[in-house]
């Protein structure tokens, strides 16, 4: 399962950072064919990546927020072949080789959100933005299926006293919850990062070093 960020920044990514920096509001793509997150950004990210937008077969959404989803992207892909799948929270879906599962996300502000479980039969998935703290049954599929690699929100960074933490995670938060999952996860990353609430991506990398928590960032590719 390969997996291309083509955005990992949040809502506030409207212009560059102090360090020069640009992120695309988060989205995703495995395999080049399942796409997470149709936001107005990702068909520029794609081509950016240098990668056809005609092979997308699925469409994914984690909720309604204006850089999450964007009805005109969705309809661009449409036109080329792919389907946008509506998945609720406790609903598992076959698509082609993939096994989705769909789990509420802690996200308040946002009616429905739902992190995805994507499972190929080799290799599992956990995508979790947006949304504070996992859910018991968050944790009981992390048990179970065992993610090979987990992408968290990791919205806030290093900030106390952010309100957002109530449906959006700082990175004490990530970093609290990887002591417990840990023993079911192999690989930890961060996305959706605040334009106003980091440093320089290679700030950010620094500081969780050492804690073994990758830091997102835009084009990044891996195999997972």
């Amino acid at each position: 399962m390969k997996l291309l960020f083509l955005g990992t920044g949040a809502a506030d990514w409207t212009q560059e950072n102090e360090y020069g920096e640009r992120r695309r509001f988060s989205s995703a793509l495995i395999d080049e064919i399942l796409l997470i997150d149709p936001n107005p950004q990702a068909l520029s990210a794609l081509a950016d990546c240098n990668k056809d937008q005609s092979k997308i077969r699925y469409i994914l959404n984690t909720h309604r927020h204006a850089d999450h989803y964007c009805k005109e992207t969705v309809k661009a892909l449409q036109k080329t072949g792919a389907r946008l799948i509506k998945l609720k929270a406790g609903k598992q879906k076959r698509l082609g080789r993939y096994e989705i599962t769909a789990v509420k996300a802690n996200h308040g502000t946002a009616k429905r959100a739902v992190h995805f479980f994507i499972r190929d039969g080799e290799k599992t998935l956990f995508y979790g933005l947006d949304g504070a703290w996992l859910s018991y049954e968050e944790w009981r599929k992390i048990v179970e299926y065992r993610p090979d690699f987990a992408v968290l929100d990791g919205t806030i960074g290093f900030v106390d006293g952010d309100e957002r933490i109530f449906e959006h995670n700082d990175l004490h938060m990530v970093l609290e919850m990887k002591k417990t999952l840990s023993p079911f996860v192999k690989r930890f990353c961060i996305s959706h990062l605040a334009r106003t609430l980091h440093p320089s991506q290679k700030q950010t990398e620094e500081s969780l070093k050492d804690e073994n928590v990758l830091v997102a960032y835009d084009g990044m590719e891996i195999e997972i």
